[in-house]
């Protein structure tokens, strides 16, 4: 296989990437439907939706298809959002939250189904857990599970205690694990090079190296570029954390936060699954957390570390191998090949900010850690609204988001100091 995208990073996904043939740039006045900014997860699933329902749309991205988070994240395909439930329960009601859970069920559907319609290759694999460390965090998963089927008709749940899970995972780190045979993984950036070439296969035009400089609301928005111009009846703005200034009361409810994946040598099959068995995806609870899976290719791939202060953190292929060791120890012969990072964009309460700005102008973004399904479910609700169907939008737009406390200048310093109670909470 050979790469077709330019990755800010040598990571492994980058290098195992699907060839697409390259996208021109924008380099004239174009008008569509609608207009996408984004070639992640986000806006082409939101291409997608539009055009299967016979919309032309055009999609913008300032560097190339999956550029961002959509290809370098961890690839985990976990039910829910980022913030718990009960905090749903408290901004929108129980009936509603309980629709926002059903709903991200559909958004783990939603990969398979598109997979199979559009024959991506992407390593595809059923299976995630969430792991507890400490003996509170393993009444934590309990509650969790309970919380799940009782209120949200979820019993697919397994309880697996230390003498079950090491049955299948050769680590003593954890305690116990909540397996879910209904997530999983997958490699985001050839899932999201596959969703590209769909959209295309639907009339899609996808212009890379066009960056959006300017948003001119109105009866039709316009997306300005430096050698040209896109406009649309309706418009969305998928750029999450890479939005650049262009809609400061949008980007003042997401803070980017870095996080970071090696990926070890090819460790070979017999090998690869002694560790995992099963070839789940795992993540601890810890706020500040551990996560790892296999690749296709018998790699393990590991992902920790954090950065609220939008600096890599010092010797980080030293720490992430340290981390890795901790739950692996018997990998400590092995050699990391890639070391790469990426920004998640977080909203205050972790919960999704998707909504309309004005009548026309739609926006996904606040996917705090969960975008891999919930980018996808984000696409097929904006798509729905445009076409008439706004009810499911509407629920999502119910919740209340406030700004990050500091404004432009002092936010992130804020944030770091508040990071520093969730990392002794960790420790207890």
């Amino acid at each position: 296989m050979t790469a077709a995208v330019t990755q800010a990073a040598p990571s492994w996904y980058a290098a195992s990437a699907n060839a697409l043939p390259a996208q021109p740039s924008l380099r004239a006045s174009e008008r569509a439907d609608v207009v996408v900014l984004g070639a992640g997860i986000t806006g082409l699933s939101t291409a997608i939706e539009l055009a299967e329902r016979g919309y032309s749309v055009i999609v913008l991205e300032a560097e190339t298809i999956g550029w961002g988070a959509s290809g370098r994240s961890g690839g985990q395909m976990i039910f829910g959002y980022g913030c718990e439930q009960h905090t749903l329960r408290n901004l929108v009601g129980a009936d509603d939250a309980r629709k926002l859970f059903d709903w991200s069920r559909e958004g783990l559907r939603l990969i398979g189904e598109r997979v199979a319609k559009y024959r991506i290759d992407c390593d595809l694999q059923a299976g995630h857990a969430h792991a507890a460390i400490k003996p509170r965090q393993v009444e934590e998963l309990k509650l969790w599970q309970a919380d799940l089927q009782d209120h949200y008709a979820y019993p697919d749940l397994q309880f697996w205690d230390r003498q079950r899970l090491r049955q299948t995972l050769a680590t003593e780190r954890y305690q116990a694990l909540l397996f879910d045979p209904a997530g999983g993984h997958l490699h985001p950036l050839n899932y999201t090079l596959g969703l590209a070439r769909a959209a295309l296969s639907l009339g899609v035009k996808i212009y890379q190296h066009s960056k959006v400089l300017a948003v001119q609301e109105g009866a039709r928005v316009v997306f300005r570029t430096a050698q040209g111009d896109a406009s649309g009846s309706f418009a969305v703005l998928a750029g999450n954390a890479w939005l650049g200034g262009l809609v400061p009361s949008l980007e003042a409810k997401i803070m980017p936060v870095g996080t970071y994946i090696c990926a070890t040598e090819c460790l070979g099959a017999e090998r690869a699954r002694a560790l995992i068995q099963n070839r789940m995806a795992v993540a601890d609870i810890n706020f500040v957390l551990d996560y790892f899976r296999l690749s296709g290719d018998h790699r393990m791939l590991f992902g920790g570390r954090v950065s609220y202060s939008r600096l890599p953190p010092p010797n980080l292929r030293h720490s992430m191998r340290q981390r890795l060791l901790k739950v692996f120890p018997q990998l400590a012969d092995v050699a990391i090949d890639y070391v790469w990072g990426g920004y998640v964009d977080i909203s205050m309460n972790r919960a999704p900010h998707w909504g309309r700005q004005g009548a026309n102008l739609y926006f996904a973004q606040g996917f705090s850690g969960h975008g891999i399904a919930a980018t996808g479910l984000a696409g097929r609700v904006i798509a729905e609204a445009i076409h008439g169907q706004s009810a499911r939008l509407d629920i999502y737009q119910r919740i209340r988001h406030r700004d990050f406390p500091g404004g432009k200048w002092l936010r992130t310093p804020a944030l770091v100091l508040a990071m520093l109670w969730y990392r002794l909470r960790d420790w207890r």
